[in-house]
């Protein structure tokens, strides 16, 4: 019984002991396999990061090489096309060189291979370059693509003092104007190219065809073998060999693998359960930050005067804002999710939406906005400003287009307002201006009336006394005629002045428009016992105005050179009026006087809006000049006259003959 008893614990007791030994065999045999595993993958990963850094080198390398050519075809591309004398292209040979310290020389050849200048004092000649007599030319001749030349050792006495040539072909519409021979210091390139980090941690060595090694750096001491790299170097006509040799061992077993894998494990469970501790109380407080954005944000929308609205890449509307659905009459519901056409869209510009919805999914968006008109749900139409600007998304992509939606019914009555107010304005002066001149229009008016009656009474007693020359009747009909037109001229231009109507541009001389202003001017000058001159230029070109305006602008000009000169002896009462074209072709007309001048301490206000120097002034007559021309895109300025006095000076834009409208109105064709 008792051996049966022995017998049948025995399997139960194996089981119980096997297990546990087995499971600790089991960890013993991870925790030596895991340190193992971990060297082999550290030693695959800098085998792999030293492929990958080496690849880097050679591309930089290889970049460097490239940039240089490029640079140097540019400079024969110059040399060819613009005439680049020696002397500049030395200079940028060396400005090239100590740029770049991997050059060791650069050499301009013709086409027959001769030296025309050289970066090095030094004589040189193409024969230093080791190229084959027998195809230097021809093979440059043939096709336009850079060769090198194996590399040779300059300097015998110095280890590894070898260069590398190479050709540069210039040609042009399959002419040869010669090459360029660029040399490279073998050295020089491990220097210059390899980043100092990369020379520290690894030898790096340029090998020839023959594997004869020409040039090796090792910054951080010579390599040990264990992990090396050949990766080519591709030249035009060149292959050389990149090697790498890393100063690095092999990473050893760390010592004590037991206790540090358990003190490693025990720290990283309780790091990880802080770290989860941490990680929740984060996500707690971000989310009430979160809730509390959400809430700020969506009193701030609902406060807004400014609609919002959001659309997906495919203009389905996903978001709009209260002030938005007050705008536009609609509720979220009827508008959230819906594809154009929108409800809010006014009819008449139908087109015009489609056409910038379409531009929307295209991706182009304007910067600065668009005007358009939305339709309310009652039907009425609502000038809008609107910008777009994209939807981005966590991970930096565009998800759709967010508007902001202003409405702008209240500046649009503002502006017409002020328009309506600017030309009131305008109307005011030139009538005030009409005000001052009337009693000099009667005077002016007077003599060709008295001369008219003075013909027609002489033309009278001839045919009473029966005297019927008929010569001397038509001479007399002509003088009437004459100070009739005159008399005609004068009225019809204090009418087109005075007119109330809206501006019109129009092409126009400045000769013509300035000619037609003159009568007014006239009888000024004559009131004030001053003598005007007019220079006009002939052949200027047309400028688009409004000549009522302009007129207004010279009548104020000059209104106030005459005022100036009250004071002003007689014999020096002069008024100039004369035309010119500055430098970029545009109409310059400038109102010259003798007059008192304007002092330094006015000419800052000189066109403020209510200043004014003279004591019955209203301070408006140059604000409105200045208005009138920044109207047409001109700007009026002045200046002190050298000789005393003031110049008044104001440029008018000129248009080209090839740029004016065929069918837009000039002055000749709205007097037909």
């Amino acid at each position: 019984m008792k051996r049966l008893y022995k017998s049948q614990r025995w399997p139960n007791d194996k089981w119980r002991w096997i297990i546990p030994i087995l499971l600790i065999a089991l960890f013993l045999t991870t925790l030596i396999w895991l340190p193992w595993q971990a060297q082999r993958m550290e030693a695959n990963e800098r085998q792999e990061q030293l492929i990958a850094d080496t690849l880097w080198v050679e591309q930089a390398i290889q970049f460097q090489i490239d940039r240089n050519d490029e640079m140097l075809r540019q400079i024969g591309a110059d040399m060819m096309n613009i005439g680049l004398k020696p002397d500049a292209i030395l200079l940028r040979f060396r400005n090239l060189l100590q740029n770049n310290h991997e050059i060791s020389r650069l050499v301009l050849l013709d086409q027959h291979n001769a030296v025309v200048t050289s970066s090095h004092d030094t004589a040189f000649n193409s024969s230093n370059i080791l190229i084959p007599d027998d195809i230097k030319s021809a093979q440059a001749e043939l096709d336009n693509k850079t060769r090198c030349f194996a590399p040779r050792q300059e300097t015998k006495s110095q280890k590894y003092n070898y260069a590398i040539s190479c050709q540069i072909p210039l040609k042009k519409e399959n002419h040869y104007f010669g090459s360029i021979i660029i040399t490279y210091h073998a050295n020089g390139i491990l220097e210059e190219l390899v980043p100092w980090w990369f020379a520290q941690e690894n030898q790096i060595s340029l090998l020839d065809n023959d594997d004869k090694v020409i040039a090796t750096r090792a910054a951080g001491g010579p390599g040990k073998n264990v992990y090396t790299h050949n990766r080519n170097l591709e030249l035009p006509g060149v292959t050389l060999a990149l090697r790498t040799n890393s100063n690095k061992s092999e990473p050893k077993l760390l010592s004590n693998l037991l206790v540090v894998m358990v003190i490693l494990l025990s720290m990283g469970l309780i790091w990880s359960l802080v770290a989860l501790w941490r990680d929740i109380n984060r996500r707690l407080a971000a989310e009430g930050a979160l809730r509390q954005q959400v809430i700020f944000r969506t009193a701030m929308e609902n406060s807004l005067i400014t609609g919002l609205r959001a659309r997906d890449m495919h203009g389905r509307m996903t978001y709009v804002n209260p002030a938005f659905c007050k705008m536009v009459g609609y509720p979220a519901e009827q508008i959230i999710g819906r594809l154009p056409p929108m409800p809010y869209w006014a009819p008449e510009v139908v087109e015009e939406y489609q056409q910038r919805f379409s531009k929307l999914l295209a991706g182009s968006v304007p910067q600065d906005g668009f005007e358009t008109i939305y339709q309310h749900a009652s039907g009425e139409r609502i000038p809008v400003l609107i910008y777009e600007s994209p939807l981005i998304d966590e991970s930096g992509k565009q998800t759709g287009w967010m508007s902001s939606i202003l409405d702008i019914s209240e500046l649009k009555r503002a502006q017409e307002l002020t328009r309506q107010q600017e030309a009131k304005l305008h109307s005011s002066a030139r009538l005030a201006t009409m005000g001052e001149i009337a009693s000099m229009l009667a005077h002016e008016l007077n003599q060709p009336l008295a001369a008219i009656s003075s013909y027609t009474t002489g033309a009278m007693n001839l045919l009473e006394a029966g005297d019927t020359d008929k010569a001397l009747l038509l001479s007399a009909m002509e003088k009437v005629k004459t100070q009739a037109q005159r008399a005609g001229q004068i009225i019809r231009s204090v009418h087109e002045f005075v007119k109330k109507r809206e501006p019109t541009r129009e092409l126009v001389d400045i000769n013509v428009l300035i000619k037609n202003a003159l009568p007014l001017v006239e009888l000024q000058a004559q009131a004030a016992h001053i003598s005007l001159q007019w220079l006009p230029l002939p052949g200027t070109p047309q400028v688009l105005a409004d000549q009522v305006l302009i007129e207004q602008v010279l009548l104020n000009l000059t209104r106030n050179a005459i005022e100036a000169m009250e004071d002003t002896p007689p014999e020096h009462r002069n008024l100039r009026i004369q035309a010119s074209l500055d430098n970029d072709g545009d109409i310059v007309v400038e109102v010259i006087d003798r007059g008192h001048g304007i002092p330094a301490s006015v000419a800052d206000r000189l066109f403020s809006p209510f200043f004014s120097t003279k004591t019955t002034g209203m301070g408006m007559g140059l604000n409105i000049c200045r208005t009138a021309i920044e109207f047409h895109g001109g700007k009026l300025t002045h200046r002190d006259n050298p000789v005393g006095g003031s110049i008044f000076r104001f440029i008018l834009p000129a248009v080209q003959e090839e740029n004016n409208p065929a069918d837009l109105p000039t002055v000749a064709s709205q007097k037909e």
